[in-house]
């Protein structure tokens, strides 16, 4: 598949505002943003000057991350399997709950450097549940052209917390302490949980079982697994995450070390950052017109790396915010690239377990980058370790010659169709046996077998991402023309999701075309599996 632009249309930057729920939620986001960026500004600044500052401070970012990367799988799994508004009541619920037990200890002096990452890792877990469900209700909430707008919008909420957020903390941080801050985040949260309490979500039922906990993380991971565009974008996130989260790790100990700031200080610098960031995002919608998903992701690896040695050899306070500022307008024509493809990419069914994976790279990236980088400058120095990230950044950006992204796969229909014919049953199976194997016979004329194998395969990709576990053709040797795909599933449940959730317009056209090159109906059996007697 070749990388094309993503088409912007006639849909305005701001048209996900016309819904009510987005645009409450999106209100209420900016706050919660805010107060998560006061929070990380009040946690850092608690440490700067304890002994290996420099490792305490990386460590921030990882405990915050870290239970992402351990959690972020099955959160993705619940989410697809209940209802993902209450879900998203809960974690935030927790989470505010966790702020609140933070601004009390710290209020009494009791908030030791293993009791705020501890707490910061608690408060992460609720993150964990928020991020990939958060990203799955976003088709709920705005039309499915709409999603690229939606997706810089939230990166704008994001960037535009990230530009006030730590500046307001800074000042605060050093009138107040940080106690303040993390109070302010504990209310911050207060909000969301009002507007989703306030949003009735459509509520969908099934007649079918629900789908078991392991099997619905293996189906998740086979539809992964089988989309080698979506695995192209987990890696352009991989390339661009790491060297890039070295800056934003070990900015504290640029700002301290090298700039000789205090917390002030230190907040300005983020907010350059922040409102670079604004600025990129304000420019996405053009951006995006005119430039390949490939292009943008080079764009964005370039400024990054530029800006980053930039602020790593100069110790004029004016140039490293002028480069932090560049930083922050790559920032997010990364992750709004990134996280618009991806997000175009899932069908509902498994919507939320795909982000989760991507959620996983993103986040999971960070904290192993943090960790990783905040090791390198203890023990090499902090310009070492800026310089090295600011190198593999330019690799990244080359790297786009070899591994483009593909962008194809945004652009299918992935509306629910439920186009196959019910199986004929003498009885109904159990819900639980399995394995299921299907075979269907085709007849292809000679002249277009490689046209039909090649139909067959994007068939078979289909089948996979739908849940087939295993999937192959046969040529019946004893019969001319005659083809048989046979393809095994967990279940006869997963069987019917398959017929009745799972399949996608995408996967109808597939079969469509595949059809054009046989002659007649396909023949169709379906065999379960059956125990040996004892």
């Amino acid at each position: 598949m070749s990388d094309v632009r993503i088409e912007a249309g006639p849909v305005p930057a701001w048209a996900p505002f016309a819904s009510k729920v987005y645009r409450a939620l999106w209100v209420a986001q900016l706050v919660s943003n805010l107060g998560t960026w006061m929070q990380t500004v009040g946690a850092q600044w608690l440490l700067v000057d304890q002994p290996h500052a420099a490792l305490l401070v990386s460590l921030v970012q990882t405990a915050t991350t870290l239970p992402v990367v351990l959690l972020v799988i099955p959160a993705g799994v619940l989410a697809d399997l209940i209802d993902r508004r209450r879900l998203l009541i809960g974690a935030q619920s927790a989470m505010a709950l966790i702020a609140l037990l933070l601004a009390v200890t710290t209020a009494v002096g009791h908030t030791t450097p293993a009791v705020l990452l501890a707490l910061l890792f608690a408060m992460g877990c609720g993150q964990a549940l928020t991020m990939p469900t958060w990203q799955a209700i976003q088709p709920e909430l705005v039309p499915r052209e709409q999603i690229p707008a939606a997706s810089a919008l939230n990166g704008l909420s994001v960037n535009g917390a990230r530009a006030i957020g730590p500046a307001m903390a800074g000042v605060l941080v050093s009138l107040a302490g940080p106690t303040f801050v993390f109070g302010f985040n504990a209310v911050s949260f207060i909000g969301i949980v009002v507007v989703l309490i306030w949003w009735r979500r459509p509520i969908r039922e099934s007649a079918l079982p629900l789908e078991r906990p392991l099997a619905a993380l293996q189906a998740g991971m086979r539809y992964v697994r089988s989309g080698p565009a979506i695995r192209r974008v987990l890696l352009r996130a991989v390339l661009f995450i790491i060297p890039a989260s070295a800056l934003w790790a070990l900015l504290p100990i640029v700002a301290r070390e090298r700039l000789g700031l205090g917390s002030s200080g230190y907040g300005l610098m983020l907010g350059a950052l922040g409102v670079g960031a604004v600025i990129g995002g304000l420019s996405f919608a053009a951006l995006r017109r005119r430039l390949t998903a490939t292009r943008m992701l080079t764009l964005s690896a370039v400024l990054f790396g530029v800006a980053t040695m930039v602020s790593t050899l100069v110790q004029q306070l004016p140039l490293v915010l002028i480069a932090l500022l560049i930083a922050g307008i790559g920032w997010p024509l990364a992750m709004s690239t990134l996280n618009s493809t991806m997000l175009l990419m899932f069908p509902a069914w498994v919507r939320a377990r795909g982000m989760s994976v991507y959620t996983l790279v993103f986040m999971g990236g960070q904290a192993i980058g943090s960790l990783v980088w905040g090791s390198i400058a203890g023990g090499m120095g902090v310009v070492f370790a800026l310089l090295l990230s600011a190198v593999l950044l330019a690799v990244c950006a080359v790297s786009t010659l070899w591994w483009p992204v593909n962008q194809d796969a945004t652009g299918f229909d992935l509306t629910p169709t439920a186009f196959w014919p019910e199986p004929y049953v003498l009885c109904e199976p159990d819900p639980a046996d399995g394995p299921v194997l299907i075979l269907q016979s085709y007849t292809v004329p000679d002249e277009l077998v490689d046209r039909f194998l090649t139909a067959m395969a994007r068939v078979g990709r289909s089948r996979q991402r739908t849940g087939a576990m295993e999937w192959r053709v046969y040529r019946d040797v004893g019969v001319a023309d005659r083809f048989v795909e046979a393809f095994v599933v967990r279940s006869w449940t997963e069987h019917m999701h398959q017929h009745q959730v799972r399949l996608t317009a995408q996967d109808q056209r597939n079969e469509q075309d595949m059809a054009q090159y046989t002659v007649g109906e396909p023949e169709i059996s379906h065999l379960i599996a059956v125990d040996e007697p004892r």
